[in-house]
Formats: C-alpha cells, sequence, structure tokens
C-alpha cells in the first residue's frame, strides 16, 4: 500500500506564508514521515506554466504595493472584507491573471495529493476546486482570519486568541469548534537553536557587544522607514549598534552601504539575510511594520517592538494584537519620535523591561507539534489504518 501524500505548498507572497509553512513541514515530516510521503511544491514556479509563475508574481507585486501606497493597501483590503468570502476569491483569481486557474487545478490533480496544508489561500482555494478533492489545511498567518482564509477548509488554524474568538463570532455557521482551531505560533525550528547570550552573537555579526543594539526591518521587501529613521540616529551620533535589514530592497541596501556613520554609532546595513533569527535575538529593540511572521519572531525572542507602519488593515490587526493583547509593542509612526524613543531606552534600559517581560510570557505559545498532530488526525478520518 502506498503512503498517503501529504502536499505542502509554498507561495511567494511575502516570507509570513513561507516561514510558517517551512515550520509546518519539517514537523509533519519529523513526526509521520515514516507513514507519509510528504511532498514540498514550489507550486507556481515548478508546473513550468507562464500564467501561474505571472500570477505568483502578481501575488507578490500586490504586496510592494500595499507597502509602497498604504492608501491602496486599506483600500484592497477594505474591498475583500465588504464583498465577503466568496465574492472575494472569485474575484481576486478571476482578475489577478487570466488564465492561472485551469493549468493551476490540473497542477494540482497531477501532484494527487490526499491531503493539502496551505499557509496561502490560493493553493487552499485550487485544492477545493481540483478533481481529486483532496483534505484541506489552511494556517492563517495573520491574527485575524480575513474573507480569504475563510474559504472552505476542512481545518482552518489560526494562532491569536483573537483571530479564533472574532472568527467564531463573525462566522458562526462558517466555523466550530471542529474545522477552526487556536494553535501555538509557528516558528523556524532554527530559533530553538539560536544563542541566548547577546554578546556572543554581536560579537559574530561584527557588532559592538556592548552597545545597546537597534534592529531595524520592513517585511522581505524592505519597504517602509528604517531609512529615513537610520539618517535621523546617525544624525544624532547615538552610540548604538544600528542594523538596518533590508531584504530584497537592493536599492536601499546598497544606498545605505554609502552612508557613514560620524563615530559612535556601529551601523551595518544587511540585505537579504540567512541568519534573521540571530540578527533579531541579537537586539535590544527592534523597529518595523507588523509583518505576522516578523512580529511573531521578535515576541518570541523577548523584545519590545515599536511598529513604524501599517501597510493594510490586515497588518493594523497584526499590530493591535500586540500592542493591547501581548504588551510588547508601541506604535510610533512618526520617525523622529521613534528615535527619541529608542534614545529613552538606549539612556535607561529599565524603561523596556516590561516590555520584555510581556514579550517573554509568551515564550511557552509557539511551535508546530500540535499544528502537525491537527493535520495528521484530520489525515487518519480518510486513512485510519495509519494509527496502527
Amino acid at each position: 500500500m502506498s503512503k498517503p501524500r501529504v502536499l505542502f505548498p509554498f507561495t511567494e507572497a511575502g516570507l509570513g506564508h513561507i516561514i510558517p509553512m517551512r515550520s509546518i513541514a519539517d514537523e509533519f515530516e519529523r513526526l509521520y514521515g515514516d507513514k507519509t510521503e510528504v511532498v514540498r511544491s514550489n507550486f507556481f514556479t515548478e508546473a513550468g506554466n507562464k500564467n501561474l509563475e505571472i500570477f505568483e508574481y502578481r501575488l507578490a507585486h500586490e504586496v510592494e504595493k500595499h507597502n509602497r501606497h498604504t492608501s491602496y493597501g486599506y483600500f484592497v483590503t477594505f474591498n475583500m472584507e465588504f464583498w465577503r468570502i466568496h465574492v472575494s476569491t472569485w474575484a481576486t483569481m478571476k482578475f489577478l491573471k487570466t488564465g492561472a486557474r485551469k493549468p493551476a487545478y490540473d497542477y494540482m490533480d497531477k501532484l494527487a495529493p490526499d491531503l493539502v496544508v496551505s499557509t496561502h489561500w490560493a493553493t487552499n482555494y485550487y485544492a477545493k476546486k481540483c478533481k481529486c478533492k483532496p483534505l484541506t489545511v489552511m494556517y492563517c498567518p495573520d491574527a485575524e482570519i480575513n474573507p480569504l482564509f475563510s474559504y472552505d477548509a476542512d481545518i482552518v488554524m489560526v494562532s491569536t486568541s483573537t483571530g479564533y474568538k472574532n472568527a467564531r463570532k463573525k462566522h458562526p455557521i462558517r466555523f466550530n469548534d471542529k474545522n477552526l482551531m487556536q494553535v501555538p505560533f509557528l516558528i523556524r525550528d532554527a530559533a530553538y537553536k539560536v544563542a541566548t547570550d547577546k554578546r556572543e552573537l554581536r560579537r559574530k555579526l561584527g557588532l559592538d557587544e556592548d552597545k545597546f543594539t537597534v534592529v531595524l526591518a520592513e517585511g522581505g521587501y524592505g519597504i517602509g522607514k528604517m531609512e529615513e529613521i537610520c539618517k535621523i540616529i546617525l544624525e544624532r551620533d547615538l552610540p548604538v549598534n544600528l542594523v538596518p535589514v533590508c531584504g530584497k530592497n537592493k536599492a536601499l541596501y546598497e544606498k545605505l552601504q554609502g552612508v557613514k556613520s560620524k563615530g559612535n554609532t556601529t551601523f551595518k546595513p544587511m540585505g537579504l539575510v540567512d541568519n534573521m533569527l540571530e540578527v533579531v535575538a541579537a537586539a535590544d529593540v527592534f523597529c518595523g511594520k507588523s509583518g505576522a511572521n516578523m512580529c511573531a519572531e521578535v515576541c518570541f525572542f523577548g523584545l519590545p517592538m515599536i511598529i513604524t507602519k501599517y501597510a493594510t488593515t490586515i497588518e493594523r490587526n497584526i499590530g493591535r494584537y500586540y500592542l493591547d493583547t501581548v504588551g510588547n509593542a508601541l506604535k510610533i509612526f512618526n520617525p523622529k519620535k521613534v528615535v527619541d524613543k529608542i534614545e529613552k531606552f538606549m539612556k535607561n534600559p529599565a524603561l523596556i523591561e516590561p516590555y520584555k517581560k510581556a514579550a517573554e510570557a509568551q515564550r511557552s505559545n509557539y511551535g508546530a507539534t500540535e499544528c502537525a498532530h491537527h493535520i495528521f488526525d484530520l489525515l487518519c478520518t480518510k486513512y485510519p489504518e495509519l494509527r496502527g
């Protein structure tokens, strides 16, 4: 008897979808790889179909547009909420790239999964529409379950308590205690292996081990206010380690590389890095927009976060979760006021302790194990012999 195929399709629409998927796939394979066939798929690029490639490109491009033009981001997410689940999903699929749906259904059938795990709504949609009709699990990485993530699935999972409660309240027919589950935040297993000694991490990163350390990031696309914040810190010549992580924004990275410190600021711009967990763990304070994955990792390492931007309603909801429910974040959109707060924290580190304690209190609410168990339990409804 062949093993059931469990498909983990990756979608490039911001790292907030890729990193949780990697976390789930790794943990599921560790626990159940002997009983199932785990299939990792770069779904949109490996099928060899131009329309699918363009569709994924436009998903990523939309995220960039939301960050460059906040009013557009709010307009898009407002319309999504206004038109609700099925109209929003249908319209996005139809107009984002005509001609992408049929090859997506066909490729999903070619992969022939018994169960599909999605961290982006698009692959879940294809799984529900294809002929092979696999079981479906969808993990929403955001604080609230927006209409696209409310589309039909056998199980929808979310990590925030507010997201779970609001979804049950907002969609009492769609969601119940069997198809909606609150699970711990998904984080890469590598996070548990990062050194906890900040001085050691700073030495490794080429920073001054004794200086107050500020890390800035604006998601994978590096679009936000960090350039302006860096300029103000450098102009004031604050005695801090200043680390802007530009991600895929090569132009900004090259521009910041040409900026020199007056002497007191240890300035180390970074591009797209593969050791972001260490960079975050080395910090005393993090500044950036409220992306789902970034906020979760910052909180995991017990850091205060200064939220400098919301690009969409989705990010506003994420920010509010860390501001109001967790308590490790501050919202400051004015770059000068951001630097004022950093300077206060630097001069009096005791001020950041309440934010650190709030973040540290969440540490037990991380890990993909529970999520993996739920996926396996669902698979067993179709293949009960797996429990033998």
